[in-house]
């Protein structure tokens, strides 16, 4: 990430952003937080609901993930985009929602960097951000050991979370430290071993990574880390996993499941197939089936009416 230094004070509803994932984090023991690309994203997974026992079930949070913030621009996901440009979709988001917002933030890249860019991100509004524990070019995790990724060094990744938490200016902002160590193939002990290491670093959180179809290693992960560490913040991203349940999760005592890249995955399918049947019928009558209708969209952003 590059380093921008911005000035001025937050107005009070990106300050009641920023403060609310430590505030949900208190009320409830495990939040659902899903991926928002662009403001749009965010008032759809907004306006969803599901009644449950005189409650509603929705989503807790929002995530802005360096894969899809750079896929709906055309980019790859190689740590292309820096902090500037991640950060005009990140505050057209938290123009929209009242809930916090989680970033993506890939390794965090240099330590001086990565202090600077706390500070930025806190400033914004956004609740927590999430670096991963590897270093050199920016590979996704999803193809594990397919590319060439190297973990970083336990006592420099120390550091920059140790850097991070000393540039920040408020206790609500909450760094979450991801561990890649079940992902490259290094073992459960050394993801433990890390998990220790970077909770003494500072970190608010853990996040555990996996790229199995099979959710042994991490509920194993989540059950010996809980034995020491009662009370920070576990993470998970399931995307491999999506045949485990929610509720499954917050059994084995995570407090943060993150559907990361649901809602771009779902859209490019839909807009492909609407623009082959433009092309195909020469008409839009037949692509009319596959999309909102125009008082849907009409009515899905406050004032356009």
């Amino acid at each position: 990430m590059t380093a921008v230094i911005q000035h001025g004070t937050l107005p009070n509803s990106r300050e009641s952003n920023r403060r609310s994932l430590r505030a949900i984090l208190r009320e409830k023991p495990c939040l659902r937080v899903i991926e928002a690309h662009s403001a749009m994203c965010a008032i759809l997974a907004d306006s969803v609901g599901i009644p449950h026992e005189g409650d509603t079930i929705e989503y807790d949070a929002f995530w802005s993930g360096s894969l899809t913030d750079a896929t709906a621009r055309g980019k790859p996901d190689s740590g292309v985009l820096d902090i500037r440009h991640r950060l005009s979709n990140i505050d057209e988001i938290l123009d929209v929602t009242p809930k916090p917002v989680i970033v993506d933030a890939d390794s965090g890249g240099y330590s001086d960097h990565f202090a600077i860019n706390v500070r930025t991100l806190e400033r914004h509004g956004v609740s927590a951000v999430i670096i991963e524990d590897k270093t050199g070019l920016k590979k996704n995790s999803l193809l594990g050991n397919t590319a060439k990724q190297a973990q970083e060094s336990i006592p420099a990744f120390c550091d920059k979370i140790a850097r991070g938490k000393q540039a920040q200016s408020t206790h609500d902002f909450m760094i979450i430290a991801r561990i890649e160590s079940l992902v490259l193939g290094a073992g459960m002990g050394d993801a433990l071993e890390r998990a220790r290491a970077y909770v003494a670093a500072g970190a608010d959180g853990i996040m555990i990574h996996t790229n199995c179809p099979e959710p042994e290693e991490v509920i194993e992960f989540a059950a010996q880390f809980r034995a020491l560490h009662p009370g920070i913040p576990l993470v998970c991203v399931p995307t491999r996993l999506a045949g485990v349940r929610f509720d499954e999760f917050a059994r084995h005592r995570f407090n943060v499941v993150i559907y990361a890249n649901q809602l771009l995955r779902a859209a490019y399918p839909a807009m492909r197939q609407v623009a082959f049947a433009i092309l195909k019928d020469g008409r839009a009558l037949e692509a009319e089936a596959h999309c909102m209708s125009v008082d849907d969209i009409l009515s899905l952003v406050p004032g356009t009416r």
